[in-house]
Order: C-alpha cells, then structure tokens, then sequence
C-alpha cells in the first residue's frame, strides 16, 4: 500500500485484487466504493461481474475477475445500487438483482448456519443450557450463540456465562439454529475454540450489518 491509505491512485472506484499489496499487520485491504473506507479484506463484502454482466456477491472470495468491495451494511448496498456504484466501479454496464442486500443477508445466514453445523459434525459445538454451562465452566467453550427472538431471562443468561471473555453472538433465530441440531429450536448454542469458532465471529459481523441491531456479543477470542 502507499504510505497514506486513501491515496489510491487509478483503483479508487474499484480495486483489482492483483493491484494491492498485502498489508503484514491486518492483511490486504480494499476500499469501499460506496464509503471509501479502507478496511481488512475479510471485513468487506465481494463482489464480481459474471460473463452475463451480473452483479454477483462472492462472499467467499474465489470468483475470477475484478473484486468490487463495500462495507457490509445494507444501507451501504442499496446506496451502491441506487446511485450506479458497481456500474461505475466495473467501468461497464451491468445487472443488479433488485432484492441484493436481501441475497446477501440470506447467503450470510446460510454460511454462517453451514459453519455451525461443521462444528456440530465435528463434535465441536452443543446446544441446550445445561450443555453449554458445562462446556464454559470446564473452559471448553469459544463462542457462545443466543437466539434474537428468545426471552430477556434465556438471552440474558447466555451473556451472565459469557462474562467478559466470550463472544456472544445474538443474530440468528431460534428457529435457525435450531434447524442445524434437527430441532425446531435452539436458545443456547457454544462452539469450541478453534477456526470454526473464529469464522463465525467474522462472518457474523458481516451479517450484524444486514440484521437489525448489532450482534449482542462481548469482546473476546475464540
């Protein structure tokens, strides 16, 4: 990078992800073509024109072709649209999907659902108040999870176990993650220490900016 980060030069209004150098201490970096706001690549969103001049989020970073990048917030994503940000950014006419902020939050839920449920799979995740107490109190515990639409006392007993050393992420209905451990609902989820863990906490805080409210999550590592 230069040595002042908003000095781009020509990616300005869209960056090649051939064109920026790697940052040691945070990554690369890209610039929002909506805010200008240079961040770490992984807490930005992606995204590529397909061969058919598609607008297409590549929240996985692995899509060919020019990376378009925008923080993660809807209100970001309908001002790209609305004012003919990815157009401009890609230098050529292209297609967007009417309902994009909605795709992305639906494509947000799913990877981070999709991420649990490998947790599950590899015994690295439980679910059920007694459960997770044991998984904290034996200092097996890495991320904590309560459903948004569950009660103040079940949400509230979630935070009181995490205390100030675990994440607690308050973003998925109970129906939602419930559907990873095969039951209609789940309140109280822990995952184990570990990548897993570590994913989630980043793809969720993409997600805090399409859900409403922030995630309910107190500073900690996973």
């Amino acid at each position: 990078m230069t040595d002042d980060p908003s000095d781009t030069g020509p990616n300005d209004e869209g960056l090649l992800d051939d064109e920026e150098p790697e940052v040691e201490e945070t990554g690369p970096e890209r610039r929002c073509i909506a805010t200008g706001t240079v961040r770490p690549k992984v807490e930005l969103l992606r995204f590529s024109v397909a061969p058919d001049g598609t607008v297409v989020p590549d929240l996985g970073h692995i899509l060919p072709g020019r990376g378009i990048w925008l923080s993660a917030s809807r209100d970001v994503v309908n001002t790209a649209v609305a004012k003919k940000l990815f157009a401009k950014a890609a230098r050529r006419q292209v297609g967007m999907p009417p309902d994009l902020a909605d795709r992305i939050e639906a494509l947000l839920v799913r990877r981070c659902l999709d991420t649990v449920g490998l947790a599950r799979r590899a015994g690295q995740a439980v679910m059920g108040f007694e459960k997770v107490c044991a998984e904290v109190r034996s200092g097996r515990a890495g991320l904590l999870f309560a459903a948004r639409d569950a009660g103040r006392d079940g949400r509230e007993k979630v935070r009181a176990l995490a205390g100030s050393g675990l994440a607690v992420i308050e973003l998925f209905d109970g129906a939602e993650l419930g559907s990873v451990f095969g039951r209609d609902a789940a309140v109280h989820v822990c995952l184990s220490p570990g990548k897993l863990a570590r994913r989630l906490i980043e793809e969720s805080g993409l997600l805090a900016g399409f859900r409403e409210g922030e995630p309910g999550r107190s500073a900690g590592s996973a």
